[in-house]
């Protein structure tokens, strides 16, 4: 394991988690994710992404929901866990992300080499 791959782990454990409103897609979007990210994803065709960017929608948003949920990008994680990423339907965790987990991940984003989604 590389030593961004045990950063991107230690990160998304230390992000808090909480229940969206099922169906719910409103932060959903184009994002950008590292290699590390992108290699947990789902392929998915280069037709379904180029659809889903000129929707400006997420060529993992599906008919239920987000398809890659589990393996989501660190920033797709961060919504509605802090206030500069707040959840347009008030949904949020018992207690936000911690300051310093919040510096730690804008470090990883702008460290490492991010593609769009």
């Amino acid at each position: 394991m590389t030593p961004n791959q045990r950063k991107l782990l230690d990160l998304r454990e230390r992000i808090p988690s909480f229940a969206c409103v099922p169906g719910c897609h409103d932060c959903c979007g184009p994002v950008t994710a590292s290699s590390e990210e992108m290699a947990r994803l789902p392929r998915k065709s280069e037709a379904v992404r180029d659809a889903a960017l000129a929707e400006l929608s997420c060529p993992h948003l599906g008919e239920h929901g987000c398809e890659a949920y589990g393996e989501r990008p660190l920033i797709c994680r961060l919504f509605g866990t802090t206030p500069r990423l707040a959840c347009p339907r008030g949904q949020r965790p018992e207690r936000m992300i911690d300051a310093r987990t919040e510096r730690e991940i804008a470090i990883f984003l702008v460290q490492t080499r991010q593609v769009l989604v």
